[in-house]
């Protein structure tokens, strides 16, 4: 007899990473179905972490004391307000831990991150999902009016992933005047580089205003690191303390810890690589509505298209032409900015398939 597991596992929905790009012979594949960064490390940032493999035979420091540090110096904020973790996604989950479990609620809109449904469900929590509105953005009002007396925490994707719009600072603003004291709320703001920030609020701005705010942060992304798995939050002391309490032991290697220091350190020259992408998604976005594909307005490194029953059909003609996408069948597909090579032949195929499905 097998052991017995949770049941509630069996109503979990599976994560879905972005498919690897698929082979054709003769073909470039392009891997736009995940949102990572197409650049490679600074050398800088190699060195640094070719540097702390010397001491892979040791556990890397349980409280990454020079990162948080160095963290605390860049954001102007004290040391005792930041908890690191394997992602923002995984101090994502410790967030959940610190403030629900069965019968309380977690409030997100949706479609937003899909962790946000998996990390609910297995801390026994209720997920409370309020739809989008309109425009593919966070429906604000809706998400106030479905705070409940169960409600514990708040999320809110800025931009969101994956339909890549943000909240202004006037909406944010309202929102959070009126969501109740005790309730966390939670910015993820994964994507906060590649926003227009006279338009999107920081985050950081309201965590330092309100007592119940968390904010989010990543090295995945603009940063480049993604599979060094560090990032993230900063929280009133109290917040950050439970976090540093359920965290993972040694999660955040002793190489991601050295190779996040050093990107802060080259910050400059890496958003140099972030402006280039931004220039290349408003590229990529101006050419896909001149196609009559209408991809909602990015303030992330990836695209949306709201293809509704058509997303598959889209993403298999991109497969076809080895260009991997993320379909959200019956709704709409997720496209990467990558290489300007990958993002050309995007181009050609969404033209070549306009013209066959209109």
């Amino acid at each position: 007899m097998l052991p017995r597991l949770r049941p509630v596992l069996e109503s979990i929905p599976a994560y879905r990473a972005g498919r690897p790009a698929p082979v054709r012979e003769g073909v470039t594949p392009y891997k736009l179905s995940s949102n990572e960064n197409h650049h490679q490390p600074l050398p800088s940032v190699l060195r640094a972490a070719e540097q702390a493999l010397a001491d892979l035979h040791r556990y890397p420091d349980f409280a990454s004391t020079a990162l948080v540090d160095a963290l605390a110096a860049h954001f102007d904020i004290p040391s005792s307000d930041i908890a690191v973790g394997t992602g923002s996604v995984g101090l994502l989950q410790q967030l959940v831990q610190i403030t629900s479990g069965p019968g309380d609620g977690v409030l997100y809109a949706w479609r937003s991150f899909e962790a946000y449904p998996i990390v609910t469900q297995i801390a026994g929590a209720t997920p409370q999902q309020v739809p989008l509105d309109s425009d593919a953005r966070h429906d604000l009002d809706a998400m106030l009016a479905a705070i409940d007396d169960t409600t514990r925490i708040v999320m809110v994707c800025n931009p969101n992933n994956p339909t890549s719009t943000a909240v202004d600072r006037s909406q944010l603003e309202q929102f959070l005047q009126q969501v109740p004291s005790d309730i966390l709320v939670v910015i993820d703001e994964a994507y906060r580089e590649f926003v227009d920030a006279e338009r999107i609020p920081d985050g950081l701005d309201y965590y330092r205003q309100y007592e119940n705010v968390a904010v989010l942060r990543t090295f995945s992304k603009a940063y480049g690191l993604a599979a060094l798995r560090v990032g993230f939050c900063v929280a009133r002391e109290p917040v950050a303390e439970a976090l540093r309490k359920v965290q993972v032991p040694f999660g955040v290697s002793t190489v991601a810890q050295a190779a996040a220091i050093a990107s802060l350190d080259a910050e400059d020259e890496l958003l140099q690589r972030v402006s280039a992408i931004v220039q290349e998604r408003n590229r990529v976005a101006s050419a896909l509505s001149a196609l009559g594909l209408m991809p909602c307005v990015s303030e992330a490194n990836f695209l949306w298209l709201p293809l509704v029953d058509r997303a598959m059909s889209f993403s298999d003609a991109c497969a076809a032409e080895g260009l991997s996408v993320r379909p959200f069948p019956g709704e709409g597909v997720r496209v990467t900015i990558g290489e300007m090579e990958g993002n050309d032949r995007l181009l050609e195929v969404a033209a070549s398939w306009q013209q066959q499905s209109v």
